[in-house]
């Protein structure tokens, strides 16, 4: 049985980098450091979590979220927020499953992120 597809969507690499190894026992993972590519990603295929920056190059993680929850195709797809704006995360927090301020424990997002598989 293979293991759900996660996207990493983070434009730090080595927060992108860490999050990728936390997550990646138990999903399939795949990094995105910008949010036009996460959008052209999102557009071909369905992940089942998004591991979600607010802002990002290309198009921020705003932008994105509205995307995934305006799309049917994504209604099972989990979205977890990673930020460290607390005024927007608060303006989205509604939209997300989840939504972290960074600095963020790996140890509690490999825990959430595996509550939402």
């Amino acid at each position: 049985m293979t293991n759900p597809l996660a996207f990493i969507v983070e434009d730090d690499p080595q927060l992108s980098q860490i999050f990728l190894l936390t997550l990646s026992e138990s999903f399939e993972v795949e990094a995105i450091t910008d949010g036009a590519q996460a959008l052209v990603r999102l557009s071909e295929t369905v992940p089942h979590l998004v591991v979600l920056d607010i802002n990002l190059p290309g198009a921020s993680g705003a932008q994105i979220l509205h995307y995934i929850r305006a799309d049917p195709r994504f209604a099972s797809t989990r979205v977890i927020l990673a930020t460290a704006d607390s005024r927007q995360a608060n303006d989205l927090q509604d939209k997300a499953d989840i939504v972290l301020l960074k600095p963020i424990s790996i140890t509690q997002l490999r825990d959430l992120a595996n509550r939402l598989k």
